[in-house]
C-alpha cells in the first residue's frame, strides 16, 4: 500500500519528470522513503524533510538536499515543481506556496490538506489528492524498481503479530523510519 501510494502520488498524479525538483515531506517515513526513490529513478532532484538523525538515510536513498524540519525551514527548498504532501494542516498551504507556477502539490491527506481552491488558482498551480487504488500495472512497475535494485524497503523493527497494538502505538508517535514489520 505505501508504495502503491508513492508511485499513484508521483507517477500518476504529479506525473515526474527528469530534472524536476521534488519535496517529499516526511521523507524517512513508511511512505516518503518509498517516494524518494521512485522520483530518484524517474530522474528527479529530491530534497526530503525529516530529522537530522536520518539524514544520512536518505542520502542513502537518493535525497538530493535534506532539511531537517526541527531546525530549518523547508522553504529553503523554493523553487520547487512537486511537493509530496504527506503531512497536510498548516504545511499544505506552506508546501503550495513553494511549488512553481505550473507545478504540483500532491496531498496525501485528503482529510486537512490546508489549501483552498482559491489559493491554488492564485498561486497557478495544480492540486492532486491522492486516492490510492489496487493495480497490478502500478506493483508489477515497483517489483520492476525492486529487481533492479533502486527501490528497497527500510524496515525500522520487526514485531511478533500478537504485537500489533504495540505496533500501531509505535507508528502513532510520528517517528517510525521506514516500515514497521509484523511476523506470525
Amino acid at each position: 500500500m505505501a508504495g502503491l501510494t508513492a508511485w499513484q502520488s508521483l507517477v500518476g498524479l504529479a506525473r515526474i519528470q527528469p530534472g524536476q525538483r521534488v519535496l517529499v515531506h516526511r521523507a524517512a517515513g513508511g511512505v516518503g522513503h518509498l517516494a524518494v526513490q521512485i522520483a530518484k529513478a524517474r530522474g528527479a532532484h529530491v530534497i526530503g524533510t525529516a530529522s537530522a538523525a536520518k539524514h544520512d538515510l536518505l542520502r542513502g536513498l537518493g535525497v538530493d538536499q535534506p532539511i531537517d524540519y526541527r531546525t530549518r525551514d523547508f522553504a529553503e527548498a523554493r523553487p520547487v515543481d512537486v511537493v509530496f504532501d504527506l503531512l497536510g494542516g498548516e504545511y499544505g498551504e506552506r508546501s503550495a506556496r513553494l511549488v512553481t507556477p505550473g507545478g504540483v502539490l500532491v496531498s496525501a491527506c485528503p482529510q486537512d490538506t490546508g489549501v483552498t481552491p482559491d489559493l491554488i488558482t492564485r498561486l497557478g498551480i495544480r492540486h492532486a489528492i491522492t486516492i490510492v487504488s489496487p493495480s497490478a500495472p502500478d506493483l508489477a512497475q515497483l517489483s520492476a524498481l525492486v529487481a533492479t535494485g533502486r527501490l528497497t524497503v527500510h524496515v525500522d523493527q520487526v514485531l511478533p503479530l500478537a504485537e500489533a497494538a504495540k505496533a500501531h502505538e509505535i507508528v502513532a508517535t510520528g517517528a517510525v523510519t521506514g516500515k514497521l514489520v509484523l511476523v506470525p
